[in-house]
């Protein structure tokens, strides 16, 4: 991907080069001041969200959203230990609040804690990948933060929106993950079946 970047860029600056050459150097002092605007803009929004969340870390309202969540993983991931449930809840608990920096080393740890055999996923490590993938936002702060960076006079208006749409995708996701697990182990059935005969 970095190859196919960096050639995109080079063809970019070539092409400018010749067709434009007046327009080159301007053109790219204006895209570098864009990005460092965006970049201060970003970093401002994340500050506010981030020591909001840590608020609610330091409350403990992130642990009560995880313990709330206990008993529908105990359902949806049968059979696993009480640390990659652990794992588990805080993993989904941090995605609802948009804490993406505590997502990724619980979702990791969640994922070795649940692998039974080396470079096989098990059906529970597809439906968290699914999960995550689909993700329920219960505060969707960067796509907020993107809106009001960008000058959005409402960025905040996409709150209910994602809710539903997060919400619909991820109960498809799950739905459509637990049929493909009922399918693949009735193929499996079948197949230890016709070998045995």
């Amino acid at each position: 991907m970095n190859i196919a970047f960096t050639a995109l860029t080079l063809i970019s600056l070539v092409l400018m080069t010749f067709t434009m050459p007046t327009d080159a150097l301007p053109t790219m002092i204006s895209g570098v001041t864009n990005a460092i605007v965006l970049i201060l803009k970003l970093t401002a929004i994340y500050a506010v969200w981030m020591s909001v969340l840590k608020m609610m870390e330091s409350t403990g309202l992130d642990r009560k959203l995880s313990r709330a969540l206990r008993p529908i993983i105990k359902r949806l991931f049968k059979g696993e230990s009480e640390k990659s449930y652990d794992y588990i809840s805080v993993n989904l608990a941090s995605n609802m609040l948009g804490m993406g920096g505590a997502t990724t080393p619980a979702a990791i740890n969640a994922m070795t804690s649940m692998c039974r055999e080396e470079g096989k996923a098990t059906d529970n490590m597809l439906m968290l990948l699914v999960i995550n993938a689909t993700s329920i936002q219960i505060i969707p702060a960067t796509v907020i933060a993107l809106r009001a960076a960008a000058g959005s006079s409402d960025a905040a208006s996409i709150f209910l929106p994602t809710l539903i749409s997060t919400a619909c995708a991820t109960a498809i996701g799950m739905i459509l993950a637990k049929l493909f697990a009922s399918a693949k182990s009735a193929v499996r059935g079948r197949r230890k079946k016709d070998g045995a005969e």
